[in-house]
């Protein structure tokens, strides 16, 4: 029976093969993904074709160095080795390196972070700012050695010369650009004078504009208090900035025409119109103010102004006569008034009054003399028998009697039910005190 093998070796002979065979070690593969669930840590999924199905297996290193996120149906180019597991005897494909078939990695996770800042509102127009009318200050994000700075400077200068262009410095392009891009959008923010910013740089390949897309730029400019101006690459590119800013330019031109909407000639133009427009006005005012003077100079009242006043003349003359009339009657009222108070007043016999009161309050005089004196002597007995009430309580007089008052505690004992056997008694007599001890207690 030697010629048998068992499970475990064969399995065993199978793997040595595997790792000993050298197309096996570095295999390029296509398929499309199948069975992904994203883990924790490391990915476990299967890769497939429309005859077969090999599984794969991706380390968490691996995984987080893509630059895209891999999605259920996604066809993918892969480069790895292949393995056998030899508890299970199943072979997959160990991935060392992946990126999307067809497309770019790049290109897919611009589609799926623009996706996800979609959903998130960074792109909604409804947080856009308007861009300002007339500005001061404009503030730059570029590298100061590129065409962009140049072209920007050279357009506002012709559009509004008067407008200050600050650069700041930036490395557009290749590691550490993407955070000197948010740094500078930070600084810029923190200064009072800006009016507006440009975000720009010249063209190149998605990966020379890669840092436009970063996920922390897109949020810096949304972010951004400044009314931001993309001007990234040439007009037919496209970076995430663009659809985060507020207004997207072309180019560094149309960027500096963006920020300078309206030109020095036009506010020259503008100020011309209006200055003609109210010296025509002021003319007019003048035309028609000189006419209605002539009017008035030639109207009959200033050739006869007595004729201003005598409609008031006889106004006054009639709210005279109005008021003599009134003053009469009212006297006539107030005559006859005191005539029929006089006569009533007559008519009384104010002596015969004063006497009735006074007969009055002295018969009341008397009526309270007595009450006051009945009262008092009722007042008086009450007093007296309180008082001998209160002599009769008086020990003092009721040990004088023969009684004695014992105590205990120096408390008044009155019934035996407070007394015990072996208790000191103190005993007030009426020519002194004693102490004893209680010997026996009888009911």
């Amino acid at each position: 029976m030697s010629e048998y093998l068992s499970v475990s070796h064969l399995t065993k002979y199978l793997k040595l093969k595997f790792d000993r065979d050298p197309y096996l070690e570095r295999v390029y593969l296509t398929g499309e993904v199948s069975n992904f669930r994203r883990r924790p840590t490391h990915q476990y999924f299967s890769l497939k074709d429309d005859k077969a199905v090999i599984q794969a297996t991706m380390w968490a290193g691996v995984f987080k160095s893509l630059k895209f996120e891999i999605e259920e149906g996604m066809k993918l180019n892969v480069i790895g080795r292949i393995q056998l597991y030899e508890p299970n005897g199943s072979y997959s494909i160990l991935i060392e390196k992946a990126e999307p078939d067809g497309v770019g990695a790049l290109a897919v996770q611009f589609e799926q972070l623009k996706k996800k800042l979609t959903a998130a509102g960074y792109f909604d127009q409804k947080h856009k700012q308007k861009l300002p009318q007339f500005v001061k200050k404009i503030g730059v994000v570029t590298s100061q050695s590129g065409a962009v700075i140049r072209d920007i400077i050279t357009t506002v200068q012709r559009r509004f010369p008067g407008v200050e262009i600050l650069l700041f410095p930036t490395k557009v392009q290749g590691p550490g650009s993407a955070e000197e891009i948010v740094d500078n959008i930070k600084k810029a923010n923190l200064r009072s004078d800006l009016d507006i910013l440009i975000i720009g740089r010249g063209g190149g390949s998605i990966e020379d504009l890669w840092s436009f897309n970063e996920e922390i730029v897109v949020e810096a400019i949304f972010e951004s208090r400044l009314p931001i101006i993309s001007s990234v690459g040439h007009e037919t590119d496209t970076t995430l900035s663009d659809f985060a800013a507020d207004q997207r330019a072309a180019t560094p031109t149309a960027a500096a025409e963006l920020a300078t909407p309206v030109t020095k000639a036009d506010v020259y133009q503008y100020l011309n119109e209006r200055q003609t427009r109210l010296y025509q006005i002021v003319m007019q005012q003048l035309n028609q103010k000189k006419e209605r003077l002539t009017q008035l100079t030639s109207s009959v009242i200033f050739r006869q102004p007595d004729r201003l006043y005598d409609s008031y003349l006889q106004k006054l003359d009639r709210l005279t006569n109005q008021l003599t009339s009134l003053f009469k009657e009212t006297y006539q009222q107030k005559e006859h008034q005191s005539t029929l108070l006089g006569n009533r007043l007559v008519s009384i016999d104010l002596n015969k009054k004063i006497r009735t009161y006074q007969d009055y309050i002295e018969q009341t005089n008397r009526l309270l003399s007595h009450q006051i004196r009945t009262l008092y002597e009722k007042s008086l007995k009450r007093y007296e028998k309180s008082q001998e009430a209160l002599l009769s309580l008086d020990t003092s007089r009721i040990v004088a009697r023969g009684y004695a008052i014992v105590h205990k505690d120096n408390q008044v004992i009155a019934s035996i039910q407070k007394i015990a056997k072996g208790d000191n008694l103190d005993i007030q007599m009426r020519d002194g005190q004693i102490q004893v001890e209680v010997k026996n207690v009888n009911d």
